[in-house]
């Protein structure tokens, strides 16, 4: 029995997982207006549109924020961590869920953000004048996060430090807001 229920944790957490990062992907590419004529903006519409549809029907979008974005992204967090729990043989607080799963998609969005400023900080170095689909979305992805450690930085004569910056106040934000949501949700249970 603990095979099967192995089983359909893995599957819940990979494929609920995923789709989170899909629907997490979709905001932020709104948010930051990263070009959706691209091909791999493209997938991730496709993919996320069906939901989305459903619920811009009852949450409207403001000041260029899509909160129907968000209540997925709260709603798919919520129901991984909620059926994963139940897998488990135990139940769970809606609360809690919801803590729970809001500290989870804070922590995508920091590590999405990390990984593509890692990313595009390699490839800058490897390719720095390449126009493939997926760099042009790193690129989009983590100017607006480096822009602003940018002007507090002085020229450094071509060398850009930003990105140890930003990486860190990434690191900084899983630590000082994902780490107490994550205490306050076990408190919960």
């Amino acid at each position: 029995m603990p095979y099967i229920q192995d089983s359909l944790e893995f599957l819940i957490e990979t494929l609920l997982g995923l789709y989170l990062v899909a629907v997490i992907l979709r905001f932020l590419f709104q948010l930051f207006r990263i070009d959706f004529h691209n091909p791999i903006s493209q997938v991730i519409v496709k993919v996320t549109n069906p939901p989305l549809r459903i619920l811009r029907r009852f949450i409207p979008g403001f000041y260029g924020v899509d909160f129907a974005s968000i209540a997925l992204i709260l709603i798919v967090s919520c129901a991984k961590i909620a059926l994963t729990t139940l897998v488990k043989g135990y139940s769970i607080a809606p609360l809690a869920a919801l803590v729970l799963g809001l500290a989870e998609a804070i922590s995508i969005v920091c590590w999405t953000l990390l990984i593509a400023i890692f990313i595009r900080a390699i490839m800058s170095w490897i390719a720095p004048r390449s126009h493939h689909p997926a760099l042009r979305i790193l690129d989009g992805l983590s100017e607006p996060v480096l822009a602003p450690f940018r002007r507090l930085l002085p020229n450094m004569g071509g060398l850009d430090l930003s990105p140890i910056l930003a990486i860190l106040a990434l690191q900084l934000a899983q630590k000082l807001l994902v780490r107490p949501l994550l205490d306050l949700g076990v408190q919960l249970l």
